[in-house]
């Protein structure tokens, strides 16, 4: 009898001592990657039926164990991707962690709503269409902004981590706060915005902005077109006609965005400005330049001069540059 009561003890043992290596035995059911969505109030139960049924674990109970031995860990909702074999042990600790699947959205500083659904397009997330419709929802910033066309401007350049659930309009209402957080100022919003828009546009040197603010300020004083090349860019854009350059049809456009063939500010911005040139529209340099030309040595800097002879000096040199 007590043979028969130790051997049984045995058996459970060397059971319980199975049960517990299975959990940290790496398992894998499905093909290249998987993923479970597991949704805000999922009881364990329905975790561990849609981990099994994905191939992520083996079987049910072997989750539930897991629960059982850690019951004070919080099982976190979301979306979770699985590319190779893992314990069980080690989805469940993923789970806990909220190790939730995303995509990162980088938007560099003077990216436009256009550049923007591109990189979507290339995620293969949020299809163009649908940001570009969710862009000309102006009710984010009409407090802001009340004549802004298109959420153009305020979509603020940084990283964003967007799953596969993330929608267009849910993406631009991160970017659009993004940007109430970034401006504290109290200025013309829609104004500087556009202006900044144009200084991040025509330069990537920070020490020139506030240089480049000051020659479109000037020229605003004095009522003079702005002749912001990348305006024509944008307006050729938003006709679905840009073709890679400026040609004379685009300088003679009578899009209100062309700003050669219009004084003042365009309608509202062209791309979506940084920190630093919403800073240097709020701040230009002081000076009376009125006019600035690419140095075209490949530095990426320009030339500022205050008198029209000078400026055509700059031009010749440039082309000068540009021919050899």
């Amino acid at each position: 009898m007590k043979r028969l009561f130790a051997l049984a003890v045995l058996l459970a043992i060397l059971a319980g001592g199975a049960l517990l290596l299975s959990l940290y035995a790496p398992y894998r059911g499905f093909g290249d990657e998987t993923f479970v969505d597991l949704e805000k109030g999922t009881s364990t139960r329905a975790m561990a039926s849609e981990l099994a049924r994905n191939g992520v674990i083996h079987v049910p109970w072997q989750f539930l164990l897991v629960r059982a031995l850690r019951p004070n860990a919080t099982l976190q909702a979301g979306e979770y991707r699985f590319k190779r074999s893992d314990s069980v042990w080690g989805v469940f600790d993923r789970i806990a962690r909220g190790d939730v699947f995303y995509y990162e959205l980088t938007v560099p500083e003077g990216s436009n709503i256009f550049d923007i659904a591109t990189a979507l397009d290339g995620l293969g997330i949020i299809g163009s269409k649908a940001f570009l419709a969710a862009a000309r929802n102006t009710s984010l910033i009409h407090d802001l902004a009340p004549r802004a066309r298109t959420l153009e401007g305020y979509l603020f350049p940084s990283t964003y981590r967007i799953t596969r659930r993330t929608t267009a309009a849910q993406l631009c209402q991160k970017m659009t706060d993004q940007f109430r957080r970034e401006w504290g100022e109290s200025a013309n919003v829609h104004e500087m915005v556009t202006l900044a828009s144009l200084i991040e546009k025509e330069t990537g040197q920070a020490s020139e902005r506030p240089l480049v603010a000051s020659v479109f300020h000037n020229r605003l004083d004095k009522g003079m077109p702005l002749q912001c090349d990348p305006t024509t860019i944008y307006a050729a854009l938003l006709e679905d006609r840009y073709r890679g350059t400026i040609y004379r049809s685009d300088l003679d456009n009578r899009s209100a965005y062309n700003t050669y063939r219009h004084a003042g500010l365009p309608p509202g911005p062209i791309a979506n400005p940084g920190l630093a040139s919403l800073q240097a529209a709020l701040h230009p340099a002081h000076g009376d330049y009125l006019y600035f030309v690419a140095k075209g040595d490949g530095s990426g800097t320009h030339n500022f001069s205050s008198d029209y002879a000078k400026h055509e000096k700059n031009v010749l040199a440039y082309r000068r540059r540009q021919s050899r």
